[in-house]
């Protein structure tokens, strides 16, 4: 089944920077979009972002663009997300999704279990 490892996540200062990652095992990583999405406590599902199956185009929310890249390394099965210019309100359960944005927020069973984030002073 699709398996999703995330890993990366940790406390950091505002205006930090933190990279995470997706290690996909379970399906061929390389013939689908991938998504990040993140979760604060008593919110819903945020989109971070997405990218197509080459990495060639990527997608932001506008909370984000700017400051987070997403990128993939299809040899190596591993989506990234590089998160600069942390804020206060990027704190949340950050996950990986396979699949576009438009699929994987009402799919959970295609999300990992998450890795926190959590920017705070």
């Amino acid at each position: 089944q699709v398996q999703l490892v995330e890993s990366g996540g940790g406390l950091v200062q505002p205006g930090g920077s933190l990279r995470l990652s997706c290690a996909a095992s379970g399906f061929t990583f390389s013939h689908y979009y991938m998504t990040w999405v993140r979760q604060a406590p008593g919110k819903g599902p945020e989109w971070v972002s997405d990218i197509d199956i080459g990495g060639d185009t990527t997608r932001y929310a506008d909370s984000v663009k700017g400051r987070f890249t997403i990128s993939r390394d299809n040899a190596k099965n591993t989506l990234y997300l590089q998160m600069n210019s942390l804020k206060p309100e990027d704190t949340a359960l950050y996950y990986c999704a396979r699949g576009a944005v438009t699929v994987v927020l009402t799919h959970r069973e295609y999300w990992g279990q998450g890795t926190q984030v959590t920017v705070s002073s």
